[in-house]
């Protein structure tokens, strides 16, 4: 993997540990809630590398707004 994938992985799943840390702490999440979630994972995975490595952590700020 070059180096740019592999941030865009490493930030994906930070995405992933941050968003089950704080649904793990609830008996219902809502389907909106894990939605918002999947796409902001996604959009990370499928961005162009250029902007994977720009977004210095906003989709899990993001994240940690909606959960």
């Amino acid at each position: 993997m070059t180096e740019t994938t592999e941030a865009i992985v490493t930030e994906a799943v930070r995405v992933i540990d941050k968003a089950l840390g704080q649904m793990m702490t609830r008996e219902l999440v809502s389907a909106g809630e894990v939605t918002d979630v999947l796409l902001d994972v996604r959009s990370l995975l499928t961005m162009p590398p250029a902007q994977g490595t720009a977004t210095g952590g906003a989709a899990a700020d993001k994240v940690a707004a909606t959960v």
